[in-house]
């Protein structure tokens, strides 16, 4: 079996690879703090965190006694997880992930590359009793599924992103579709009472809640991902602000 190896690179170069069972260590160093991964920047402390790797995923602790990291999954819809101060050996579950520090103008960090995950093959052993019941069930090709995607480009695009797409936006987004605003309210709803059966929570007092639950049960469970924006008008219509 070939060795797996995880890969952390900073933004000029990969700073470390390594073997199942090797760690490397975080931070702004010192003459006689050394560390494998060097942050230079006057916010980060001199031993910030370590980076052990575990075969197919690895683990990150954080050394510090006041701040939090992040580690979000460039490639998903908005997954990360946060790292208190003095949290050790927690489990990354992401192949691709970015490691966020607090800096001094904002935030600074470094990529970390897992070795592809190990995904076992589905069953097919015969089974007495009634047949297991589908959750979700989508129409890629349906003018609904078309804006359960727009809705979520935002945060597609930037997993930071708070903005819920309104109506107006998503008929100019979805320019040359033939939608209108009665049109895409019934798809919005079709969807919340009966694909995605979403549920206003007790406090929900915003106008955009069955949007925003949309949007969020379709990245939780990736039932939307970054490769069905390619369904979404590329010469028309305007994406909406994300910022």
């Amino acid at each position: 079996m070939a060795m797996r190896t995880v890969l952390i690179q900073t933004d000029t170069a990969v700073a470390a690879e390594l073997n199942p069972g090797e760690s490397a260590t975080f931070g702004r160093g010192a003459d006689d703090v050394p560390v494998d991964v060097v942050i230079a920047d006057r916010a980060v402390s001199r031993l910030a965190g370590r980076i052990t790797a575990v075969d197919d995923y690895w683990l990150i602790s954080n050394l510090t006694a006041d701040r939090t990291f992040v580690v979000e999954n460039p490639e998903g819809g908005g997954e990360f997880v946060k790292v208190p101060p003095q949290r050790m050996g927690m489990p990354v579950p992401f192949e691709f992930s970015r490691v966020i520090l607090p800096a001094e103008h904002g935030t600074t960090g470094f990529l970390v590359f897992a070795p592809e995950h190990v995904y076992g093959k589905t069953a097919t052993a015969a089974a007495s009793g009634a047949t297991t019941m589908g959750v979700f069930p989508l129409d890629r090709s349906s003018k609904y599924f078309l804006i359960l995607v727009a809705l979520c480009e935002p945060r597609l695009r930037d997993p930071s992103s708070t903005v819920v797409p309104t109506v107006p936006q998503l008929i100019e987004r979805l320019a040359g579709h033939g939608l209108t605003r009665s049109g895409v309210n019934f798809h919005i709803d079709y969807l919340a009472r009966t694909k995605l059966r979403v549920k206003q929570a007790e406090d929900a007092g915003k106008a955009d809640w069955q949007r925003a639950a949309l949007i969020n049960l379709a990245l939780r469970f990736n039932l939307v991902t970054d490769a069905d924006l390619r369904l979404l008008p590329s010469g028309s219509g305007t994406r909406p602000d994300i910022s």
